[in-house]
């Protein structure tokens, strides 16, 4: 099993995420220590891969390289980074960068041959379609090709092999002197596919489980996750319903584009994530910001790797304004928030349930319940299951979901280890804390009973012992008897309920927790019976339940 089939993605965009200006002035910046941070925290909110990109010498945004064996300036040096990924590493915890392979910067030296040296320029082919009867916007005397109709960004030709071996040279560099783990492909729906295959190819050599993925937008995601090209590719199909599947109460379409895409890439996982450097934040795409909790709860349960992007674990708002993209990749310090709040919190528990449970790795995915408003399904491997379960309504929801396997009791991971907490701390107002107050009362009024009927037995072990005594001895046995059953049954019988009563109060306590503790954390109510799973929802909010047949 390769490291990155259940890897969890922390996404860093380190120009934004470090507050570099937005132009490379040549400055050289010293900002290593706040992407260490972050990696840290990454690692503990339950993280084990950072994509950080872009990542080596631009410009501008950081996707018109002008040197891809430097690292920005503006972050830090060379040995800076090498010591970043050291510390990954000494941390469990991958990396992976940038490789924009389809364009460059207008200061990258081919290009800048090109200027200087026109027709006679021995770097004219390392371009597409590079017209010397042609013009542009900064009056070059020649056009190009390029990236998205930005003359900023020169489409490179990946059919010369000079600029297919340049990039092949320059992943080998990458890897021999900071020792990545893979490598996300920039705009790979626009990348040769030959290219691709070599590069595949060329890096199974490199590094044993060197990971690829791409950014690719729409369109059959097969024709580049393959056992030929790329190990995997960003599922934008299913960001879009993550976002607008809620805002419609519209479970079926993100329910749909699930099925649709495993039937399209059958065992190749995704990368999944809700936002990233290119879109809008999710909370601020998302009309209910109550459905943040399921939004998490989705992208790490469905099959795929996922990901969060910096500060969205925090629920940080972000919009794209007068076309920048920098409001999406803004400076943050880590102070400024607190990893034990309820969203972080959740994601927190996410990823460590993803390492824990392979079921949510290599679970088959199977839909069990789907409405409008709420949506279960599983993921079954080797006879156990880890069921989703979803609410988006803004009332409770009732769920009766017919069980992928046999099972007789479900745990509610999100929350099995928050129960104490529950009953003695987050129940604070004085209705929920009276309900709890008395159940616990009940319990222990039932235990003392139970205490004291065994008690009762114990006593009437010793009149046994007395009558097998009398009858080896030969004296009265009938009276010793006698006094044995005399009120033997009786005791027994007084027994047998107070145990019926105290599992009684047990069970009711287990159902009715949620109304006991109102809306405190864990208020679900989970039940199996007659073949089902009785689940019982907040409104907007979902629980992550292991099916167990013990």
């Amino acid at each position: 099993m390769a490291w990155y089939d259940s890897a969890v993605f922390y996404h860093i965009y380190p120009l934004g995420l470090c507050g570099c200006p937005h132009d490379n002035n040549g400055e050289t910046g010293a900002h290593f220590d706040k992407l260490n941070e972050w990696a840290e925290h990454a690692k503990r909110i339950g993280c084990n891969a950072i994509y950080i990109g872009p990542l080596f010498e631009s410009g501008s945004h950081g996707y018109d390289t002008t040197d891809y064996r430097l690292v920005d300036r503006r972050l830090g040096t060379n040995d800076d980074f090498k010591q970043f990924v050291k510390n990954c590493h000494a941390n469990d915890v991958k990396v992976i960068v940038d490789g924009v392979f389809n364009h460059t910067g207008r200061d990258f030296f081919a290009f800048q041959d090109i200027k200087q040296n026109r027709e006679n320029s021995r770097y004219k082919d390392w371009y597409c379609n590079v017209n010397f009867w042609g013009n542009n916007e900064y009056n070059d005397g020649f056009s190009y090709d390029n990236w998205g109709g930005y003359n900023l960004l020169a489409k490179l030709n990946l059919w010369n092999p000079e600029v297919k071996n340049y990039h092949l040279e320059t992943v080998k560099f990458w890897v021999d002197e900071f020792d990545i783990d893979g490598i996300r492909l920039d705009a790979a729906d626009v990348l040769d596919f030959g290219f691709m295959k070599e590069l595949r190819s060329f890096c199974n050599g490199l590094k044993p489980d060197f990971w690829l993925m791409g950014e690719v937008i729409h369109g059959d995601y097969s024709r580049w996750a393959n056992n030929d090209m790329l190990h995997s590719v960003t599922n934008y199909e299913l960001h879009k319903g993550l976002y607008s599947g809620h805002n419609d109460h519209n479970y079926f379409e993100i329910a749909h584009t699930i099925k649709r895409l495993n039937g399209i890439v059958g065992d190749k996982k995704l990368y999944t994530f809700c936002d990233n450097h290119d879109v809008a934040r999710i909370y601020s795409k998302l009309n209910n910001k109550a459905h943040m909790y399921n939004v998490a709860i989705l992208v790490y349960t469905v099959p795929g790797i996922p990901s969060i992007y910096y500060g969205s674990e925090f629920g940080i708002p972000g919009n794209k304004e007068n076309g920048s993209d920098w409001n999406l990749r803004p400076d943050l310090n880590l102070a400024d928030f607190n990893e034990k709040d309820e969203l972080p919190a959740l994601y927190t528990t996410l990823g460590h349930l993803k390492q824990r449970f392979p079921e949510l790795t290599y679970g088959d995915y199977r839909e069990l319940y789907l409405t409008t408003g709420q949506f279960a399904f599983a993921r079954c491997l080797d006879g156990r299951a880890v069921v989703t379960a979803l609410n988006n309504a803004d009332n409770g929801a009732h769920m009766e979901i017919n069980l992928p396997i046999g099972a007789n009791k479900a745990v509610n991971l999100l929350t099995i280890d928050q129960i104490t907490e529950v009953q003695e701390d987050t129940c604070t107002d004085d209705v929920t804390a009276k309900a709890w107050g008395n159940a616990r009362n009940e319990l222990l009024d039932k235990a003392g009973q139970l205490v004291g009927a065994s008690g009762e037995i114990r006593y009437k072990a010793e009149d046994i012992r007395k009558a097998l005594e009398a009858l080896e001895t030969g004296a009265d046995f009938g009276q010793a008897v006698w006094n044995l059953f005399g009120n033997l049954n009786d005791t027994m019988n007084n027994m047998h309920r107070v145990i019926g009563e105290f599992e009684q109060t047990m069970h009711k306590q287990e159902r009715n927790s949620v109304a006991a503790g109102g809306d405190c954390t864990g208020g679900e109510s989970l039940e199996i019976r007659d073949g089902k799973l009785i689940v019982d929802l907040p409104a907007n909010k979902g629980v992550v339940v292991y099916l167990t047949n013990e």
